[in-house]
């Protein structure tokens, strides 16, 4: 697949490092002057260098499209300088890996790309990611969150031969670096091993030197330049870490999955009933500042590999839909109830993607579902196949629903009003449910619903 990987520096190398083996084609973006300070194992080196060797991948400086596809096309990484990622609109990523370690998004959307991932805190699954990957040392290291954050920030370094905050080394004044030891050398406590703005920067403990932003950078008072290792194992300095392979491992792993299911699913919206407990449209009533359909629109193009379908008979909802690359199936006769749109819906995905292993039915007055809901159920129905997936509490089944395909003749049999928990009641011991909270099962029915 086609990966695009925000940030260079060694954490994110760690994980470009387990994309590449796994056969990826990978573009790599960067600022205009990264401060990398492990940088010996870090592509974004290519910025200043042009290339950068780190064990058997090579980065490649590209300056437009055309280098880049060239990088690419003979087996190597391509680095750009584009921290806004305007890359994304001529590459179209089938991934999108934010591995900028900022501890915040720095502007990052689940709808970048058709699968997302986010690395360490400032991510939350399901809202500005499909999933999050744990970058604190420890049991979590490299664990795929597919709801919820990781773990947030502490201020305090990982532990490292036993030492946390004495390891680093931090400007002691604003102003250009001026190392006065390499990468790989021995210091003693106490040693000066840089200058900053002019002023002395000292050692905080005895070891080897593993990392040093590069001579004449801009740094600021306290930022870290520079990272000692208590081990003394020269090769440390020249390897990518036990930490960067955790995490590129655990984001290798959520790639995988999606790579499994990609194009695999689809999903279809019933957006047709009458409202007639509502007296009304209430797809068009206001909840949380948008209407009640958009809700659902948005939450749907989170998932921009699987093709989407809203069943509807309102103009402005199928405008809306087609402009997240949802195509509208028209229902002309919403009296018939939901049977008949759940079947015009499974008829059209079907025919157009007759391959699918399976179809999402949502319905369109859920607005506190969670995206992070419906990949988990994605994840369940790609491990499980012959299952029925649906969101629920506890034991109490709700929508939406996933069907794998050999349910599909069975709800192309259904009439009246009730939709599929005709079948579902045929097939209990098929059902997995995945957990969601109450508030994202409730739907508005009536207008007093709307304060919820």
């Amino acid at each position: 697949m086609d990966i695009l990987i925000r940030g260079a520096g060694d954490l994110a190398t760690g994980i470009a490092s387990r994309l590449y083996g796994a056969g990826h084609r990978i573009l790599m973006t960067e600022i205009g002057t990264p401060l990398t300070v492990r940088r010996t194992v870090a592509l974004s080196r290519a910025v200043y260098e042009g290339k950068a060797q780190v064990e058997e991948m090579k980065g490649v400086l590209a300056l437009d499209q055309r280098s880049a596809e060239e990088i690419m096309d003979q087996g190597d990484i391509a680095v750009m300088t584009d921290p806004e990622m305007i890359c994304r609109k001529w590459f179209r990523p089938d991934v999108i890996v934010d591995g900028i370690l900022a501890k915040r998004n720095l502007g990052t959307r689940i709808t970048d790309a058709p699968f997302v991932v986010g690395v360490g805190p400032g991510f939350t699954a399901g809202q500005d990611c499909n999933c999050v990957v744990e970058t604190k040392r420890g049991h979590t290291l490299g664990n795929i969150i597919w709801k919820g954050s990781a773990i947030p920030n502490t201020g305090v370094p990982g532990n490292v031969g036993g030492y946390t905050v004495e390891r680093l080394i931090r400007a002691s004044q604003d102003g250009k670096i001026e190392p006065k030891v390499q990468i790989g050398d021995l210091v003693e406590k106490g040693q000066i091993v840089a200058f900053t703005g002019g002023v002395p920067v000292y050692a905080q403990m005895s070891g080897i030197v593993r990392g040093m932003l590069q001579d004449g950078a801009n740094v600021t008072r306290n930022l870290k330049i520079g990272d000692i290792d208590a081990r003394a194992e020269v090769s440390n300095c020249f390897t990518i870490s036990d930490k960067a392979r955790a995490i590129g491992g655990g984001v290798l792993e959520a790639v995988t999955g999606f790579e499994r299911m990609k194009g695999a699913f689809g999903i279809v919206i019933l957006a047709a009933g009458s409202g007639s407990r509502f007296g009304g449209n209430k797809l068009k009533a206001v909840v949380k500042g948008k209407p009640l359909y958009v809700h659902t629109l948005d939450r749907s193009a989170a998932f921009g590999s699987f093709p989407s379908f809203i069943v509807t008979g309102d103009e402005e909802i199928a405008g809306e839909a087609e402009k997240r690359d949802i195509m509208p199936v028209w229902n002309r006769d919403p009296e018939k109830g939901i049977s008949h749109s759940l079947i015009l819906g499974l008829e059209k995905a079907a025919a157009q993607y007759p391959d699918l292993r399976g179809i999402m039915f949502s319905v369109c007055d859920q607005p506190g579902l969670n995206p992070s809901t419906m990949q988990r159920m994605f994840n369940t129905a790609c491990r499980h196949p012959g299952t029925i997936v649906c969101a629920g509490n506890g034991i109490r089944t709700g929508n939406p629903v996933l069907w794998d395909r050999k349910y599909f003749s069975e709800l192309l049999e259904l009439s009246g009003d009730e939709g599929g928990r005709q079948v579902l009641r045929r097939h209990e011991d098929k059902i997995r449910i995945t957990q969601a909270d109450p508030e994202e099962l409730k739907d508005i029915d009536r207008r007093e619903d709307l304060s919820m």
